[in-house]
């Protein structure tokens, strides 16, 4: 069992650096209508309690099964969904109180590659058509630069120059994601949150796009938030690691100690899922039993408890908190307390 950390290393963990982005306590519930009156009957709890920093040039990787809240998580963060409660700053500066007028200077900071990016581009526009509308209405350039400014964005994911007069459907998935990624850079954001930007891609063109990706993030200094469900692709990628489960953080680890010091049952549950590199090591894959509670009722207490092997009689009563390390670690977890 670690020892827990002190004040200064929980501050640690949370400041590696500038806080560029926070949330404090986020929340979201969506709510279930039903009955003649069409009146709120539930809600689904998408995401609870969730708090993180990440330091200015960082990058922090979300994993989790699907459904866990990682997306959601993701579009809060950037206010494409506005939170049922709990605060986002932005560079020291709160944005979730502020209205559509003033979110217009704070959008181009901020923008998102979406998970599919046939859906995410307008069929009926060309990739010139596409970039310049963005461009265009953020005052990025004026016009006389807008061509050479198009064709530089098009240049630096790895396109060809002819490739701004044609349409999305002309383009594979891996092409397709990199006009995702052009377009995200041409506001020239200082954050991106990246929604599973590779998981609809062929495994050959997977590397090509992060590979792509971090060679950006590196030349523009950017912030960013990637979302996955694969652990190995996170851990490459990413500097900490963030894992959620039923929309709530089970563990928040460095990225180059998940692998050996990971403590959650699930976290390891994770990683024990995880097809082996090696095909001469032998070690049974992990099958974790039993089924994710509904998020229209999530059990009292720990939502993993129903599935953990090392389950005890608190965990199905009261929710563990975060309880941080002195290696910038933090783990929810009663047996590791």
């Amino acid at each position: 069992m670690s020892a827990p950390a002190t004040e200064p290393a929980k501050a640690k963990f949370e400041r590696t650096g500038k806080a560029f982005i926070k949330a404090e306590n986020l929340v979201k519930k969506f709510p279930v209508r039903g009955g003649m009156l069409n009146r709120v009957i539930n809600n689904v709890h998408a995401v609870t309690d969730v708090s993180f920093t990440i330091a200015q040039g960082e990058t922090l990787g979300v994993v989790g099964e699907s459904g866990c809240g990682k997306s959601t998580l993701g579009k809060m963060v950037i206010r494409l969904l506005e939170p049922t409660s709990g605060k986002v700053f932005l560079d020291g500066k709160e944005i979730t109180g502020l209205d559509h007028q003033q979110m217009m200077s704070v959008r181009r900071r901020m923008q998102i590659i979406f998970q599919d990016p046939y859906s995410s581009l307008n069929p009926r526009l060309t990739v010139r058509s596409l970039l310049k509308e963005a461009i265009a209405f953020h005052g990025i350039v004026d016009s006389a630069n807008m061509e050479s400014y198009i064709d530089e964005l098009i240049a630096t994911v790895g396109m060809r120059p002819e490739s701004k007069d044609k349409f999305p459907h002309e383009f594979s998935g891996g092409q397709r994601q990199r006009l995702g990624i052009a377009r995200a850079l041409a506001l020239k954001p200082e954050f991106i949150v990246a929604d599973e930007p590779v998981s609809a891609l062929d495994v050959s063109i997977q590397a090509q796009v992060l590979n792509l990706m971090k060679d950006l993030k590196e030349q523009f200094g950017l912030t960013m938030m990637f979302i996955s469900h694969d652990l190995k692709v996170v851990e490459h990628f990413c500097d900490q690691v963030m894992v959620m489960y039923l929309g709530r953080v089970m563990e928040k680890i460095p990225s180059d100690k998940l692998r050996d010091a990971c403590e959650h049952p699930y976290t390891r549950a994770l990683l024990g899922s995880n097809p082996i590199d090696d095909p001469d090591e032998r070690r049974p894959l992990t099958v974790l039993q039993g089924d994710v509670p509904s998020p229209l009722n999530p059990p009292p207490g720990c939502p993993f408890a129903g599935r953990c092997p090392e389950v005890m009689d608190r965990c199905r009563v009261e929710m563990p908190p975060l309880e941080f390390r002195v290696n910038g670690q933090a783990v929810a977890c009663w047996a590791r307390m």
